[in-house]
């Protein structure tokens, strides 16, 4: 496995190499391993180590990218070379910064809440083949003990990643990850769990596949349910996948560029009271790295504060460009906040560790709570195939599925035919009646997050499917 020591010799060499006027390095490797199954049976296991050496060079305004895969002196000399032609027959950027200095990392970090974050854990990396095909064999029992088919992952791996420029900037994270994902199949209905944590002793693979098998065996021959507006409990993994969609326009680029939904409603209320969000790295729930792709540590930062947006975030060259803007008078703190992408890029930066608050002390429900107080309404096991209709507002399309289930009279009564949604996420977060306790949370179509599950009211419905 690539280690600290191992990078800063590949830096130092690349360095010799380059006649730029800076030079950065952004590193990063990987040990994973993989188990799959389907129809109740292991059919793959695989293995790999990799590691990716991404130079970025500078030349008076000009700057470019090249990748490599390789450690050898000579791909270490051409990717430099690389780098270094691209950025010569690039147009000069008027808004890019020279490369930070430790000093300013340093001072920037100084309001940035940062703490130590302990996410390597060596029970995870030690996990064997054996480990994984013992715990995929707890899944197949549930599945055969309940007469369903079942197929899903699970994964273990190590990860590392690093950043050094010619400035003196340096820093490094390890951290450890293991992911199971299992979804039941009957003739007729399907269940589906899903997550991963740095501490593989917090992942409970059988209790999983009975939650799984549990959704599968309750929503067999499903009716269905005529489209409308319903009261909707989401699970956390539903929640997720939708609201991940609107995270991206939390960052300066999006808004000097007027591709965001929050341009002219910062500070305004514009979701619910009760919904509060973070974005915090350093949360014991979260993963991922604490720095950014210049190496400026991350901010814990409050977007939205008891539904009024606050904050946003920002990388450098943006922090500067909203400083001169006529915007920065409404956008709030403008600050490097450590969330700038690698560059050069078009994204700019985004919010990559969201944080929910939940419900108040005392007042968080469990889903079986939100469904006990559910004269009627529809609860939703996870969200799929979404895309965005309204960049402003908001609105997404997508589909339930793995377990979509009718309330009435508080209590579950069968599963239904899966519906397709339109949704403004504006409007779903301005009706929310009911949150459980953060959690952490994986989904398909979004980053993972700490989320609860929500109770949400007048959730609008178009069409069932076919399924």
């Amino acid at each position: 496995m690539l280690t600290r020591d191992q990078a800063a010799d590949i830096f130092d060499k690349l360095r010799k190499h380059s006649i730029a006027d800076e030079i950065e390095l952004l590193i990063s490797g990987s040990r994973s391993a993989l188990t799959r199954f389907a129809n109740n049976t292991i059919h793959q296991n695989v293995a790999e180590e990799s590691h990716q050496i991404s130079v970025r060079v500078s030349f008076g305004g000009r700057t470019a990218r090249a990748t490599t895969n390789k450690a050898n002196d000579d791909s270490l000399r051409r990717v430099v070379q690389s780098a270094e032609a691209l950025a010569r027959v690039q147009q000069p950027d008027a808004d890019l910064l020279p490369m930070p200095s430790p000093e300013e990392v340093k001072q920037n970090a100084a309001e940035s809440g940062a703490t130590t974050v302990q996410r390597y854990f060596e029970s995870t990396a030690r996990i064997t083949p054996d480990g994984r095909a013992n715990a995929v064999a707890r899944m197949v029992n549930v599945a055969t003990g309940n007469g369903l088919t079942t197929a899903g992952i699970f994964s273990t791996a190590e990860l590392v990643e690093g950043v050094f420029n010619s400035r003196g900037v340096t820093d490094w994270h390890e951290q450890t990850l293991a992911e199971v994902s299992v979804t039941m199949l009957g003739d007729t209905s399907s269940g589906w769990q899903k997550a991963n944590s740095p501490d593989a002793a917090q992942l409970n693979p059988a209790r999983m596949a009975e939650i799984a098998a549990q959704k599968a065996v309750a929503s067999e021959n499903p009716r269905d349910l005529p489209p409308g507006k319903y009261t909707v409990i989401l699970e956390p993994a539903a929640v997720l996948d939708a609201v991940g969609f609107m995270f991206w326009d939390f960052g300066g680029a999006a808004l000097l560029e007027q591709r965001s939904f929050l341009n002219d409603r910062i500070g305004k209320q514009l979701f619910g009271e009760n919904i509060t969000v973070w974005d915090d790295v350093y949360h014991p729930l979260q993963t991922g790295v604490p720095f950014d792709g210049e190496g400026m540590k991350r901010h814990r930062i409050k977007l939205i504060d008891n539904g009024i947006v606050k904050e946003v975030t920002f990388a450098r060259s943006n922090a500067r460009r909203m400083q001169e803007s006529e915007m920065a008078s409404w956008v709030g703190p403008v600050t490097p906040t450590g969330h700038g992408f690698a560059l050069p890029n078009e994204m700019g930066e985004a919010p990559m560790n969201i944080v929910f608050s939940g419900a108040e002390p005392g007042r968080a429900q469990t889903v079986d709570q939100m469904i006990a107080s559910t004269e009627r309404g529809i609860l939703v096991t996870r969200l799929w195939y979404i895309r965005e209709v309204d960049p402003y507002e908001k609105i997404l399309t997508g589909m339930t599925r793995d377990g979509t289930f009718l309330v009435e009279d508080g209590r579950l009564q069968c599963g239904i035919r899966n519906f397709r949604f339109n949704e403004s996420l504006i409007h779903m977060l301005q009706n929310v009646e009911a949150m459980g306790l953060p959690v952490r949370a994986s989904g398909e179509e979004s980053m993972d997050m700490v989320v609860p599950a929500m109770k949400v009211r007048a959730f609008n419905f178009t069409e069932t499917t076919k399924f």
